[in-house]
């Protein structure tokens, strides 16, 4: 964790240096450390919260990493643009193009100037955090006790060998691909829909909402009444029955004056559906391992490529069927999520005749 930290200081200062020369390779470099840095963590963290206590519980300790995860989310762009962009900007970059060419560079010069000082701010806090976990008294996890025989541990020398964690890494590649289709296309989607720019763009706030909704349920809920088992098997039901509601309503509806399609409410509440799954994964992947859990987490970690993979899938079906067919590619991510939640999550070997 302290590594990771110190590689993500590393990426956010080199966006000091990007921004005094205005380049954006260099922009572009920092952002990729920053990605690396980010990976340590999420491999270290979510295994470290997941077996730091009751194995039952674990959604419940991750639900809480989400809801911060998910406020800061919220908080850190409102943030951020309060310290980069002014009220002054917005008509100058509206007509940047007739500036001078003088002018034109001593605005993007300040512009990106202002940058600077909140990457110092998120660089010293990120040295902070790695130094706070580095001398503090956080306990280290044994991950010998990880409900596995020591016959098992002989007999299975290969992550691949554990069907249930390579099964995970996929369940995590369609859920973060089906989350963030829904967070990021919703404002081309309320546009096309007829709503302006100033309504359009609450809508990502709105899935984020509902996410936290969702983590306080679970927090709730989980284990007091239901499992983290059955959790998941809601949820990605939930999400399969919201999203094919967002795909085939066609309903309008009034709010506020403006003509509002119901299938905009429908992706709103796949934050509710979205929620828990994270959570309810890693544990049940990461269980049976032993020793091997933190080579189990790197492989989930790697599940994060479908952040970066689905969303194309969107965009290529977006072009020949029109943005609200083109999210019938969540039918098939909540259809695998339902099949892990019933079946890949318990089996110990490739032989699907064997559980």
């Amino acid at each position: 964790m302290t590594l990771g930290f110190c590689i993500m200081a590393m990426g956010s200062l080199l966006f000091i240096p990007a921004a005094g020369f205005r380049q954006y390779s260099i922009f572009l470099t920092g952002l990729f450390i920053t990605g690396i840095g980010l990976a340590f963590v999420q491999t270290a963290v979510n295994p470290y919260v997941t077996l730091l206590g009751e194995k039952e519980k674990a959604a419940q300790r991750i639900s809480i990493m989400g809801i911060c995860n998910k406020t800061a989310g919220i908080i850190a762009p409102i943030l951020f643009s309060s310290l980069v962009f002014l009220k002054k900007d917005s008509a100058l970059l509206n007509n940047l193009k007739t500036l001078s060419p003088a002018s034109r560079e001593v605005f993007l010069d300040e512009l990106v100037g202002r940058v600077i000082t909140p990457y110092i701010i998120v660089t010293v806090i990120l040295l902070l955090l790695g130094l706070f976990v580095r001398f503090s008294s956080l306990p280290e996890i044994n991950n010998q006790n990880n409900n596995v025989s020591a016959n098992e541990s002989e007999s299975k020398k290969k992550i691949v060998h554990y069907p249930h964690v390579v099964l995970g890494a996929f369940a995590i590649f369609f859920h973060v691909g089906s989350q963030v289709i829904a967070i990021d296309t919703i404002i081309n989607y309320a546009r096309e829909s007829g709503l302006p720019m100033d309504v359009a763009k609450f809508f990502p706030s709105a899935i984020l909402f509902t996410t936290i909704c969702g983590y306080l349920l679970g927090i709730l809920f989980v284990p007091a009444r239901l499992s983290q088992l059955h959790m998941l098997r809601v949820c990605s039901l939930l999400g399969f029955s919201l999203a094919t509601l967002a795909i085939f309503s066609k309903s309008i509806v009034m709010v506020s004056g403006y003509q509002v399609p119901v299938s905009l409410f429908f992706l709103m509440l796949l934050g509710l559906a979205n929620s828990m799954i994270w959570a309810c994964i890693w544990p049940l992947s990461l269980d049976r391992l032993g020793s091997k859990v933190n080579i189990g987490s790197s492989l989930l970690v790697m599940g994060l490529c479908g952040n970066a993979l689905l969303p194309l899938v969107y965009g290529y079906l977006a072009d020949h069927l029109g943005l609200q067919n083109a999210y019938l590619v969540l039918l098939p991510c909540y259809g695998y999520l339902l099949f892990f939640a019933l079946r890949g999550y318990k089996l110990n070997t490739w032989k699907f005749s064997a559980v």
